[in-house]
């Protein structure tokens, strides 16, 4: 989204992988995703529309359920994606006239579904490589008690199954701090990528400590090293301009939030979760 993570894999993580997928997304899903663009920038320009509290609910739910079996936008057809922008351009209406309200987007949000290659393509590589896998992906804000920016955190749980423990195995941790530069355009400065909260599995586990020998000091030192692993790689140095992206939030309330990430980017849909510890 002008998503943290994209911007930070399009720097190295999968990028001759990513070259060939975002070519054939883009084959896919060009057409259908232009002209809807257009439609909701008109919209979002424009007064904003006033429905039924029972009929923004009903959208809402139109929503999920279009997004619910496309494997959070991976699996999903041309057709699907049409049908997904015409609803996120009505829910964008109910919401363009009022400035982003920070109380409201502090806090832990889950990725339901996007159209951005940079995401798409770890999905894809998951479903492409049987020894990697990606879990839960989430969006962190830490804005509450500001006025103009704050920070955010773009976290993707994944897993290599044979060695650590499946889905939730270690956490790929972006992290930026953001500005408010219009009501609803926020600009992310993008500041340092981490990697920690490993898991490893029980078959590792146990060849390394085997249950029913007597755990020596040393086997007991690789497991706590391992468990409290954490790298990270600083983003910003004197010498080259951090990376950064303009991001638009398109609509939010107290449990759905969705953001286009300007420049072709792509469209993103979160829920509410609940707090993750990091």
């Amino acid at each position: 989204m002008a998503m943290a993570f994209g911007k930070c894999l399009s720097h190295g993580l999968f990028d001759s992988h990513k070259r060939v997928f975002s070519l054939a997304l883009r084959k896919k899903t060009h057409t259908n995703l232009l002209m809807p663009m257009k439609k909701s920038s008109q919209c979002l320009a424009a007064v904003s529309t006033t429905i039924s509290s029972e009929e923004l609910e009903r959208t809402k739910l139109d929503l999920l359920r279009a997004v619910q079996d496309t494997q959070r936008g991976f699996v999903a057809t041309p057709d699907e994606r049409a049908s997904i922008e015409e609803i996120l351009v009505k829910l964008e209406c109910c919401d363009s006239g009022a400035a982003i309200d920070l109380q409201k987007l502090d806090g832990t949000w889950r990725l339901q579904y996007t159209s951005a290659s940079d995401v798409l393509v770890l999905l894809d590589s998951s479903e492409r490589f049987s020894f990697f896998q990606v879990g839960q992906i989430f969006q962190k804000f830490e804005c509450r008690d500001q006025v103009d920016g704050g920070i955010v955190q773009n976290v993707v749980r994944w897993s290599i199954p044979s060695i650590l423990e499946e889905n939730e195995g270690a956490t790929l941790l972006v992290t930026a701090k953001f500005k408010v530069v219009s009501k609803r355009n926020i600009y992310l400065q993008f500041e340092e990528v981490g990697l920690g909260h490993v898991k490893i599995n029980e078959n590792l586990q146990a060849l390394i400590a085997p249950a029913i020998l007597p755990r020596t000091f040393l086997s007991l030192q690789i497991l706590q090293f391992i468990r409290s692993f954490k790298t990270q790689i600083s983003l910003r140095s004197p010498a080259r301009r951090s990376v950064g992206g303009l991001y638009f939030l398109s609509y939010l309330d107290r449990d759905m939030l969705l953001g286009r990430a300007l420049g072709g980017g792509g469209v993103f849909v979160f829920t509410r979760a609940q707090p993750l510890s990091l």
